[in-house]
């Protein structure tokens, strides 16, 4: 049986069909079609991108989300097809709606402005491991580009920077992958250990809880730009103390300069109708979920039938947009991980009922499955013999579930942990407001 690394770990899929899917990978690299609400940066006497401009970005939003760019449409089981029409039982997927589309700058001097989110961002990481702490202080004693003020992003504004074309087709040879970032203008290198080593810290801390089968590992979140991942990664701290004692690998780091607070920021409003509009991003949400759990496909179904609040145009979200809904400054033991006085989610938050809620976003790596946001905790255990799940990745994690079968026909496992699998999650609508 062929061994295969799914969401940092080895994946061992029990049937052959699923070997299949994953084997008929596609490059997904391409042009955006069809997408609107690029802008053109604005420039200053140095020639450099002003960041603190408001009319920089065109969008009139604080908070747009950037397409995810996945290009493709896939079956269940992974492979390639011609992008499935309304009547369609997958209708409904990631390619087929063009969101705001990536606008850089290479400023010429070691950064890099993005245009639609106001951000600069440090163009070369010096690709060095980084514990959480020295990864801050790294970031405020950068001068790169004549700038001194830069800081460790959160992970809404590193997430914003992810690019769903990415994907790993062969781990023994990068040459052959493509990173989730946009390498046109951003450098990146995968660590020559292992492809999928290519994990990047931001400065959200995991505030709801441990993470790890300890249960006292502190952890911050990071996007993995090898991967296509979110988990919480150990920051050295016990959680809830200044006692560092806990053993942490580290992090890639690439820095950002911008106004704090302003960029990931919701702007929630309730419409009294069962529908949330969210200010900042310019989307529309279905405020509690059906309190049902379904596949990929029926999920897509769902979105595609609804007559929600009197609109017929509601759509599965997308990784990026689904990301930016979570709440990530939750006190311990608070779950789920998101506005409760603007959204209801039903599940119980257990092994047999996690708040997974799934995105329209096929996972790059391993095509027969599709993303989910964890709004809860994120469950996996030591390995496949153990019997007990923990919070291994975090409430706010996006990992990715098969889009079909059933559970017990997959495995994913390492010698370091093994995660919980389900292929059925719950629905969360979106539509464009604006």
């Amino acid at each position: 049986m062929k061994i295969h690394i799914l969401n940092d770990k080895y994946h061992y899929p029990k049937l052959s069909r699923r070997l299949v899917g994953t084997l008929l990978s596609v490059s997904i690299m391409g042009l955006l079609s069809a997408c609107s609400g690029s802008s053109q940066p604005l420039i200053n006497s140095n020639n450099q991108a002003n960041i603190n401009s408001p009319s920089l970005n065109e969008t009139g939003l604080t908070y747009p989300i950037i397409y995810t760019q996945q290009q493709l449409c896939f079956d269940n089981e992974g492979t390639a097809i011609t992008c499935p029409i309304f009547s369609d039982a997958l209708y409904g997927q990631d390619a087929q709606f063009k969101g705001i589309k990536a606008s850089y700058t290479n400023n010429q001097d070691g950064t890099v402005t993005d245009n639609v989110t106001r951000l600069m961002w440090q163009k070369t990481p010096d690709y060095q491991h980084y514990q959480y702490d020295d990864a801050i202080n790294y970031c405020a004693n950068l001068e790169v580009g004549g700038y001194n003020d830069w800081r460790l992003a959160t992970i809404k504004e590193l997430y914003s920077l992810a690019d769903f074309r990415g994907e790993i087709v062969d781990p023994s040879d990068n040459s052959n992958n493509t990173p989730y970032i946009d390498t046109d203008y951003f450098d990146f290198q995968y660590d020559q250990r292992m492809a999928y080593i290519g994990q990047y810290w931001s400065s959200t801390k995991y505030t709801r809880g441990p993470v790890h089968n300890t249960e006292n590992v502190d952890a911050a979140f990071g996007f993995n730009f090898a991967d296509g991942h979110i988990k919480a990664y150990e920051t050295g701290y016990v959680f809830g103390t200044d006692n560092k004692t806990v053993q942490a690998p580290g992090n890639f780091v690439r820095c950002v300069r911008a106004p704090e607070n302003v960029y990931g920021v919701n702007d929630f409003v309730t419409n009294n109708d069962g529908t949330v509009t969210d200010n900042a991003t310019g989307l529309m949400w279905q405020q509690a979920d059906d309190e049902t759990r379904y596949t990929w496909q029926d999920a897509l179904k769902v979105a595609k039938n609804s007559k929600l609040a009197g609109h017929s145009d509601w759509r599965l979200p997308n990784a990026k947009e689904l990301q930016s809904i979570v709440d990530y400054d939750g006190k311990a033991g608070e779950f789920p991980a998101i506005d409760t006085q603007f959204f209801t989610l039903s599940a119980d938050n257990t092994v047999a009922d996690p708040t997974w809620v799934w995105t329209n976003t096929t996972q790059g790596d391993f095509k027969y499955t599709a993303d989910y946001i964890s709004f809860g905790k994120a469950f996996s255990k030591k390995n496949s013999s153990a019997t007990t799940y923990y919070d291994w990745h975090g409430a706010g994690a996006q990992r990715s579930d098969p889009k079909s079968g059933n559970p017990a026909d997959y495995d994913m496992a390492s010698e370091n942990a093994a995660d919980l699998v389900m292929t059925k999650n719950y629905v969360l609508l979106v539509r464009d407001a604006k």
